[in-house]
């Protein structure tokens, strides 16, 4: 079966190539993150997290799903000794570089719950993949019909920050200015909560973030700096040979 729907401002597709009746858990994943926009969107002001910056709540009435964001959040923070941070001074509590793929690992696992073995779910270009192997193309950051490269997934995901989608939106903590060190940055972990929050906060942290993030147990990272030099771990698992972002 194939499903795409457009939820927390981005297309999320999925596909399930086992055989059997999978409606119901597609139908519990798009489910999950409608609510997970709902609650932890910081664009709306009745969200959990804008009455949490609000001072609505207090830290001891937060919802377990949002504390565990926030712990996250700040693991990030500290690893990154504050370029990854979700209370930039002058702008409200943001915790979506790490919602994103925390909810979508969560729905991932609630289809393996579900039975389904051999699936994909795209959420904004971002990929959490099972039973491969399956084929996911890394775009260049510089033109939108050319690939950097294709990896091959088998169990895992894969999640890129870039600029090219929504210009300097990725702040350096440390600075308050935006990250301009690379034009982009992929991750691929174990899971998308992993390889999501690693991508962001080492695009954060700028050139030196990719040291950092192929440092993490774990990952492996393809970048593009912003002197257009390709910077690539051994194990990043490319698919045959494929053209550089040169």
């Amino acid at each position: 079966m194939q499903r795409v729907e457009h939820v927390m401002g981005f297309p999320v597709s999925l596909r399930i190539d086992d055989a059997g009746d999978y409606k119901e858990a597609a139908d519990a994943v798009f489910a999950w993150l409608r609510e997970v926009d709902e609650r932890f969107s910081p664009f709306r002001p009745d969200s959990e997290v804008s009455r949490l910056d609000r001072g609505e709540l207090a830290g001891s009435e937060v919802s377990q799903d949002l504390a565990e964001v926030l712990a996250l959040c700040e693991e990030y923070r500290l690893a990154t000794g504050g370029a990854f941070d979700v209370r930039l001074p002058g702008r409200g509590l943001d915790p979506c570089a790490v919602v994103k793929g925390w909810s979508v690992q969560r729905a991932a696992e609630g289809l393996a719950a579900a039975g389904a073995r051999r699936f994909v779910l795209n959420a904004g270009g971002d990929v959490v993949a099972s039973g491969g192997p399956w084929r996911v193309g890394v775009r260049h950051p510089e033109h939108a019909d050319r690939l950097c490269t294709v990896l091959e997934l088998t169990d895992g995901a894969v999640a890129t920050s870039a600029r090219y989608e929504r210009g300097d939106h990725i702040v350096d903590g440390r600075t308050g200015r935006p990250a301009t060190g690379l034009l982009s940055l992929t991750v691929v972990a174990s899971s998308l909560t992993e390889a999501d929050s690693v991508a962001t906060a080492a695009f954060a942290m700028g050139a030196e973030g990719v040291g950092w993030a192929a440092a993490r147990p774990g990952c492996e990272v393809f970048a593009v700096d912003a002197g257009r030099q390709v910077l690539r771990t051994a194990g990043f698992p490319v698919a045959g040979e494929q053209p550089t972002a040169a």
